[in-house]
């Protein structure tokens, strides 16, 4: 008889990222055992990058206990998160989307484009130095979790019944093996998971050519003929860059963006664009941090998952950073896929529910990705006006036309409320269809009850946001009737579906809820929705991945009805 190795950990997850730290922390959660292998130093700050948390990944945050002390780090609480439109940082500023600073969120004072959105949390702005410390910080603290910091991977594969990943100490050459029964690739553009599932990244190699400047100036502020903004957007006949604060106290990043002839003549002066794009004079100083040279994609793989290997984040797709959703769809292909796992793990699921993963998250990060691509050519095909920066009436009209033009572009991609809630899974095998979701568009969301899509928000009278009813597993929202909806989850609890039931009467009176029962899973998403609870139990609760008959102890199982 075969006797499979002895396994170290439930998942082994290659990347300690906050893909991979996400993904970690929500299968401890869910009550997996799991060792992250990262081959960077606890603590280290990585490389500015990342500068946007999204509102669902805030709501992600706030599920873990993070969202507020994330919402502290980063620039001064009071710093505000506008994007300017100047001629240079020091320039003439002719336009300006106002977005509040976490102060102003909190007292309610701040107006914007994202104030009115109908979420849990507000998104934020915060550079990943900031943030994946924090969340590393949390992932060390979990008994579940074992982080292994300094971990080099050397080689990962799979038999049919487990996943073997050999690692040394960074630095030294002698091996071990792990065992695991899954794997989870979250290692970056460069992934090595990605190859040991075969997967190769299609679509356009070359966007764009970036040159990238950290830079330290602190004078900087005192120059500014503008008030303080998170990001500069920069116009001019000399170079046009994008610049975003990073500590709110002196540090930035810029972008110089370049043409195919000087991307072909290996760059630009990099000391002239960065004076360029901030406006400083040759005597002027200001110290360089750091500098990378980068190509902007869009690629996604062929394929997100080989057996019990699977890939997330930059491993599964790269696209151009616009609305700073790369790392907010790896975070939520972690989560995704973290259920999944989790089900299996648990063992209220059979392994064919893990095909849900790449079924629904493979469609969304193409769509994601076109969406990206699109506002780059957007950009790139805007001509800046040969009067931007003149005196007088030409001067002032020229800026004011200008300034209207880029809020209207830009707007969508700084408050893009379609992007963050818009998306639904309709190829799902465990979402059963009613309906069309309405349409998909980067700039705007339309609420809605049809499987597939997210949960439509509501406060509760408590002031708890709907989503913190949400159980582990599926949740039975009751609009109405809610002895009947407490009945029938036991019922499905007994028919092997993990559901709690919730009663939201707020829900009343929101005209998106069309039908007093849904089914929605911890990450949102609506399973099911009817005018009657499914009558044959059984068959319903397989249909959504229910695998045994009957609730076992350890099962992660919800026996508990929230009223």
């Amino acid at each position: 008889m075969h006797h499979p190795a002895a396994l170290d950990a439930d998942v082994l997850i290659v990347g300690g990222g906050p893909v991979g730290l996400m993904t970690a922390m929500d299968l401890a959660a869910r009550g997996a055992t799991v060792i992250v292998l990262e081959k960077d130093p606890y603590l280290h700050r990585p490389n500015v990058k990342c500068n946007h948390v999204s509102a669902r990944t805030m709501e992600a945050f706030r599920r873990f206990g993070l969202a507020d002390r994330i919402r502290q780090a980063g620039m001064p609480s009071d710093h505000p998160h506008d994007i300017a439109f100047l001629t240079a940082v020091t320039g003439t500023e002719f336009g300006r989307i106002h977005l509040p600073s976490p102060d102003a969120r909190m007292a309610g004072t701040g107006n914007g484009p994202d104030t009115a959105w109908a979420a849990a949390e507000a998104p934020h702005r915060v550079n990943q130095q900031f943030l994946e410390p924090i969340l590393e910080e949390h992932v060390a603290g979990l008994e579940r979790v074992s982080l292994r910091n300094g971990t080099e991977v050397v080689e990962v594969r799979q038999d049919d019944d487990a996943v073997t990943a050999v690692v040394r100490p960074v630095g030294t050459d002698g091996t071990v093996e792990l065992r695991g029964r899954y794997l989870v690739g979250a290692d970056g553009g460069r992934s090595m998971v990605r190859k040991a599932i075969g997967a190769s990244l299609l679509g356009d190699p070359v966007l764009q050519q970036v040159q990238s400047t950290c830079v330290r100036v602190p004078e900087l502020y005192a120059r500014m003929t503008a008030g303080k903004a998170w990001c500069y957007y920069v116009y001019n006949e000399r170079r046009c860059g994008h610049v975003f604060s990073i500590d709110g106290t002196g540090t930035f990043l810029i972008h110089t963006y370049l043409s195919e002839a000087e991307a072909a003549q290996g760059g630009v002066d990099r000391d002239q664009a960065v004076r360029d794009i901030l406006g400083l004079s040759e005597e002027m100083a200001y110290e360089t941090l750091s500098h990378e040279d980068w190509t902007a994609r869009r690629l996604v793989a062929n394929r997100f998952r080989d057996r019990r290997m699977f890939i997330a984040g930059d491993a599964a797709h790269l696209w151009v950073p616009y609305g700073g959703y790369g790392m907010n769809a790896g975070i939520a292909d972690g989560l995704n896929l973290a259920w999944a796992l989790g089900a299996v793990i648990s063992g209220w699921a059979s392994p064919a529910i893990l095909d849900a993963y790449a079924a629904e998250r493979q469609p969304i990060t193409e769509q994601v990705s076109a969406f990206a691509m699109s506002h780059l050519r957007k950009i790139k095909a805007t001509d800046i006006p040969a009067d931007l920066e003149a005196d007088g009436s030409i001067g002032e009209e020229a800026r004011a036309a200008f300034g209207a033009l880029a809020y209207q572009l830009n707007v969508q991609q700084f408050a893009a409320a379609g992007l963050n809630f818009g998306y639904s899974y309709q190829d799902s095998p465990i979402i059963i269809p009613d309906g069309t979701p309405p349409g998909y568009t980067m700039g705007s969301y339309t609420p809605s009850t049809v499987p597939g899509c997210r949960l439509p928000h509501v406060w509760r009278e408590d002031g708890s946001s709907l989503y913190d009813w949400l159980g582990p597993w599926y949740t039975l929202i009751a609009v109405a009737n809610p002895q009947d909806a407490f009945r029938w989850a036991e019922e499905a609890r007994g028919a092997g579906l993990p559901v709690a039931a919730v009663h939201v009467p707020e829900a009343l009176n929101d005209p998106a809820y069309n039908v007093p029962f849904l089914i929605a899973r911890q990450d949102q998403h609506i399973a099911w929705r009817g005018e009657v609870l499914p009558a044959d139990v059984m068959s319903f609760a397989a249909a959504l991945g229910a695998a045994m008959p009957v609730a076992s102890e350890g099962s992660g199982m919800p026996v508990a009805a929230a009223s």
